[in-house]
């Protein structure tokens, strides 16, 4: 495998081209407000991102003249919104808090890589995972406390199961939770800290629409769990059932969890308070599905990865209350191709990961890892 880090010139030009706004265009949708809505929406989005960031002519990019800067080669991508390329099909991604770094996985491969501006990928950790069909290392979370102890935790796929395990850089990964069915497909998770000694688990369906919602199954469900003490199996609990292909979980400055799946009728982003409320239903449908999967949410808005409209869109919502407030917009839509994992850094910019090698058509120097301004309806991050 052949993998290379994007290197474009100087800091400050890259800055100042992630400081660019974004094009956006209002999308109907099919919706279910927080708050009554006047007026509905039509169920068939248009994903037209109008004009913004984008790939760059290699012709008419200026870049700074730099000692360092990195040969041409098929590694070197003129966009100087990309931060790495040539990775192998992604899984997870989370950003660092230094706000400049992300650590994104290859779900195949096993491998953790630390990634940042101009320079080459670190190898943080590779654990043995099972990556045929749709499985492997799906998602990552920091440790709350990952200043202190560097831990990371992950949704991985093994030969019997899925699971979440915790990883030290140089040592075996250690369970957290077992036993999550798995399947030829559905087998896609995601994880979020609640709380320092609290994480949320959503699992797939692995294949099997009636185990999302059986009570005795942990497939297909939102589960709550408070970090076990060594030795000691953990005890969660359901939050959500009935989830069908795991899209992601994130959870926004207000404590809100915003969660993203897809089903055979339509593809869905539901909200649970900080109470631990769900409302009535979605907070919004997708009735044409497509392809929701990684989230990143901001006080007053929701980005949204879309893998097979190949953009992202940001849903807007209320910063009281966390209701949805606005149809989508859609950004970024035929750019990057197909879209999985989605984070926001402290800074407000929001990190994106590619999966054009996992049924797209891959360019030269995919897949990839893009940052940019979080688009309208995002703002800036705790």
């Amino acid at each position: 495998m052949t993998w290379g880090a994007h290197r474009t010139g100087s800091w400050g030009a890259r800055a100042a081209v992630a400081a660019l706004a974004v094009g956006i265009l209002a999308v109907p949708s099919c919706a279910r407000f927080d708050d009554s809505a006047s007026t509905p929406f039509s169920p068939e989005p248009t994903f037209d991102a109008g004009p913004g960031f984008g790939p760059q002519d290699p012709t008419t990019t200026t870049t700074p003249p730099s000692s360092s800067q990195a040969p041409a080669g098929p590694c070197v991508d003129p966009d100087p919104a990309v931060i790495v390329t040539c990775l192998e099909s992604t899984g997870g991604l989370v950003t660092m808090p230094d706000g400049n770094s992300a650590l994104v996985t290859e779900r195949q491969t096993g491998r953790i890589l630390q990634v940042a501006p101009e320079t080459d990928p670190v190898e943080f950790a590779r654990i043995p995972v099972e990556g045929s069909g749709d499985g492997g290392l799906l998602d990552i979370a920091l440790s709350p406390t990952f200043a202190e102890d560097r831990l990371v935790y992950a949704y991985i796929t093994t030969a019997s199961d899925n699971r979440v395990v915790r990883i030290a850089a140089g040592d075996a990964p250690k369970d957290v939770l077992t036993g999550i069915p798995r399947g030829a497909t559905g087998n896609n998770g995601a994880i979020e800290f609640v709380s320092p000694t609290e994480l949320a688990v959503l699992t797939g369906d692995a294949g099997n629409p009636t185990a999302a919602t059986d009570p005795a199954s942990r497939a297909g469900k939102l589960l709550k769990m408070e970090l076990p003490a060594p030795g000691t199996a953990p005890t969660p609990s359901v939050v959500l059932s009935g989830i069908g292909t795991a899209g992601d979980v994130c959870r926004d400055p207000n404590g809100n969890l915003w969660v993203t799946d897809r089903t055979p009728l339509e593809d869905r982003l539901q909200r649970v308070g900080a109470d631990g409320s769900t409302g009535a239903g979605p907070a919004w449908t997708w009735p044409d599905r497509p392809g929701v999967a990684g989230c990143a949410a901001a006080p007053d808005g929701i980005a949204v990865a879309l893998t097979d409209a190949k953009a992202v869109a940001v849903i807007g919502t209320d910063p009281g209350t966390g209701a949805v407030t606005a149809a989508p917009v859609v950004t970024l839509e035929d750019r990057y191709g197909r879209l999985r994992g989605a984070s926001a850094s402290a800074d407000g910019l929001l990190w994106v990961s590619t999966v054009n090698k996992s049924g797209g058509e891959p360019g030269p120097t995919d897949d990839r890892v893009v940052r940019i301004q979080f688009p309208a309806g995002g703002g800036g991050f705790d």
